[in-house]
């Protein structure tokens, strides 16, 4: 492989990355608060038909951009008021409002598949452009593309440099200590489960928009919402480690087109699917890397204790629990 080949590779990673990592960070924000958003994938679904569509009927992409934010943060806002206000089960209604998102994406869109529509371009960033190595990688891209990057160290900064994160992450570990400190747990949580949905609906916006541009059945989402899932666990829950994990999910499935013509004769299937077994085996690897035999048996070697520290992490000891001051 060329240092040119190498370069579009990488490129190609950050711009295939971009939704996962914009719908990993959303999920993120959201189980930092203890809420577990389980309609990811339909919402990511629905998101980039409502995105396509719009965009397809007013010729204006940023209008097809706010349209799938808005369905994304809608979805979620679902998801906060049964399961934060009235205390149903977080896990069961995200289950049934993935499946009947995704539903009605294939239902409503069915008008809009097959049809080209308006979609986002390369923003080459002057001069930065221009660097060599980095300048194709990092500043010849689309917006989402540069969306995600930034949002990487931003969402890090606010939720362990703020006062604001600082409170969103102790209603995620205690929420009855955080509400006798007089914090308004629950609105706190609905908010914020928001705004996580809202980054989701991005990320399925930038699908339709950007990524696999165009709407159809199937679309080419589908089961991102569970990989991006998947994602948050194996980061650990932090923001930068599962944008880690989206970058090399992406890189799976680009890696499987460049195996399907150096390797002809063997299924295309196989390499379409070979990333989600793989996703799961490294979840595997770091959920060993978190029991306690393995951070015991890796104090003789600073390699192996550098790489259980990397892998390492805990869900928020409230996660999935639903509050109820009285």
């Amino acid at each position: 492989m060329t240092d040119l080949d190498l370069t579009i590779l990488l490129a190609s990673i950050v711009a295939g990355a971009a939704p996962i990592v914009l719908a990993v960070l959303g999920e993120t924000i959201s189980e930092k608060g203890g809420v577990i958003n389980l309609s990811l994938d339909g919402s990511i679904l629905l998101s980039a038909m409502v995105a396509f569509a719009i965009a397809y009927q007013s010729n204006n992409l940023f209008l097809g951009f706010a349209g799938g934010a808005l369905v994304g943060a809608m979805t979620a806002a679902v998801v906060g008021f049964f399961s934060v206000f009235l205390g149903l089960s977080q896990v069961a209604v995200g289950f049934v409002l993935t499946l009947t998102a995704r539903d009605l994406a294939y239902f409503l869109g069915n008008p809009y598949a097959r049809l080209y529509g308006p979609q986002t371009g390369l923003l080459p960033i002057p001069w930065l452009q221009d660097i060599p190595v980095l300048g194709p990688i990092f500043f010849d891209q689309s917006f989402p593309a540069y969306l995600s990057l930034l949002l990487i160290p931003f969402v890090w900064w606010y939720l362990y440099k703020t006062p604001m994160g600082l409170r969103l992450r102790a209603i995620g570990e205690n929420p009855e200590a955080a509400y006798a400190r007089g914090t308004n747990t629950r609105a706190i949580q609905f908010w914020y489960t928001v705004a996580g949905g809202l980054l989701v609906g991005l990320a399925g916006a930038t699908f339709s928009l950007c990524t696999k541009t165009g709407w159809g059945r199937p679309q080419g989402a589908e089961g991102t919402g569970w990989i991006a899932l998947a994602i948050v666990i194996f980061g650990g829950w932090h923001p930068v480690k599962t944008a880690l994990g989206a970058y090399l999910f992406a890189f799976l499935q680009i890696m499987g087109i460049h195996f399907q013509g150096w390797w002809p004769s063997v299924p295309a299937q196989v390499f379409q699917v070979a990333p989600f077994p793989l996703m799961i085996f490294t979840l595997i690897v770091m959920y060993l890397a978190q029991r306690s035999s393995a951070k015991t048996s890796s104090r003789g070697s600073p390699w192996l204790r550098g790489v259980v520290r990397i892998l390492s992490g805990s869900a928020p000891a409230g996660l999935g629990r639903s509050f109820r001051p009285e």
